[in-house]
């Protein structure tokens, strides 16, 4: 089989929409295969091909792992797995998360990039934070052709916003107009253009290799990038540090990937999980430290008593100001500090 496009989408927050407009305006006999990524919960039962289908005149469904992909159909990711490509299959796999996604629309980008080069249409939709972005880097790399939908049409803007920031875009339309463009784009004939250094190429494709099956650090991870002091938010490993058109991405020995900004909001998260657990432990010893007060007092431990309940206060009042602490901090991400940039620009 020839496949002279394909066409590789992600969405996330508000990216149903998106995806249905998209989907619903391309035409009946078009001729190439695509491959979409919508971040869900992992435990989530997925209607999405079924609400496409409803008008999308291609067909559309959840493809098995290594099945061969046709042209003409529309390949949804199903949920907690990532979809990728090798040759002309699709590869349906559980490998490590990308920004704590799976599936990844980096994962699916980055693939696409590495087999099919200058063939590649990448299309970026309404999404929160950044997942996108450091695919569609690559695909450009690579020669291929990057779409993102127009910010004012977003119900969420993050994932659009930050491609256009990082990665030179070709085309900015709405996602109903998506469809006539990248039929247009695939009845054209695909120009050979010089692409990314053989290193940028090599690294794409061992990285590609960590998304299907894990082992970054058999596969040589630790060499491929500098050591970051950073640890994995997930599984606590050590990261290195990617670059990519003078931005950081971080990848940790075990496989799990970051954007800088992603990064940003789990370290967040992390500190916010450690002032409710510290002030969990705090209310915990007040309560243990007030009921071996009362056992005390029941016993005629007067004075004993009395120092107990004493340091039952203290670590009541530190739990209260810990508390006015977790509750007047802020969670925050590479995107929305830079949200707030804009505004204060403004």
């Amino acid at each position: 089989m020839t496949i002279e496009r394909m066409i590789v989408a992600g969405a996330s927050a508000g990216g149903v929409e998106s995806l249905i407009a998209f989907t619903a305006s391309l035409p009946d006999d078009f001729s190439a295969p695509i491959f979409v990524v919508m971040h869900l919960a992992p435990n989530y039962v997925s209607k999405l091909p079924e609400i496409l289908a409803r008008k999308c005149p291609l067909p559309v469904r959840h493809p098995q792992d290594n099945e061969k992909f046709q042209p003409g159909h529309v390949y949804v990711a199903p949920p907690d797995h990532h979809m990728l490509i090798e040759d002309d299959c699709v590869i349906v796999t559980r490998g490590p998360k990308e920004n704590r996604n799976r599936p990844s629309v980096d994962a699916l980008f980055r693939s696409a990039a590495y087999y099919y080069r200058e063939k590649v249409i990448g299309i970026v939709l309404s999404g929160a934070l950044d997942d996108g972005t450091s695919g569609l880097w690559n695909i450009k790399r690579m020669g291929g052709i990057a779409i993102a939908q127009e910010l004012a049409e977003c119900m969420v803007d993050s994932m659009p916003a930050s491609a256009m920031q990082q990665v030179d875009i070709d085309h900015v339309v709405s996602a109903a107009a998506m469809g006539p463009l990248v039929d247009r784009l695939v009845r054209e004939s695909v120009q050979a253009t010089p692409t990314g250094s053989e290193k940028v190429h090599r690294v794409m494709g061992l990285e590609v290799s960590i998304a299907v099956e894990g082992d970054a650090f058999e596969k040589g991870i630790m060499d491929v990038g500098k050591l970051s002091p950073f640890a994995c938010p997930e599984c606590h490993g050590v990261l290195v540090e990617l670059n990519e058109g003078g931005r950081s991405r971080f990848r940790c020995h075990t496989g799990h990937a970051y954007s800088s900004s992603a990064l940003i909001a789990e370290i967040s998260g992390s500190v916010d999980d450690s002032y409710w657990k510290a002030m969990r432990g705090l209310e915990e010893a007040a309560m243990l430290l007030e009921k071996a007060g009362r056992e005390l007092h029941d016993e005629n431990q007067i004075a004993a008593a009395g120092v107990f309940r004493a340091q039952a206060k203290v670590a009541r009042d530190q739990a209260l100001k810990l508390r006015d602490t977790v509750l007047s901090s802020q969670r925050y991400s590479g995107d929305s500090l830079l949200q707030k940039a804009g505004k204060d620009e403004e």
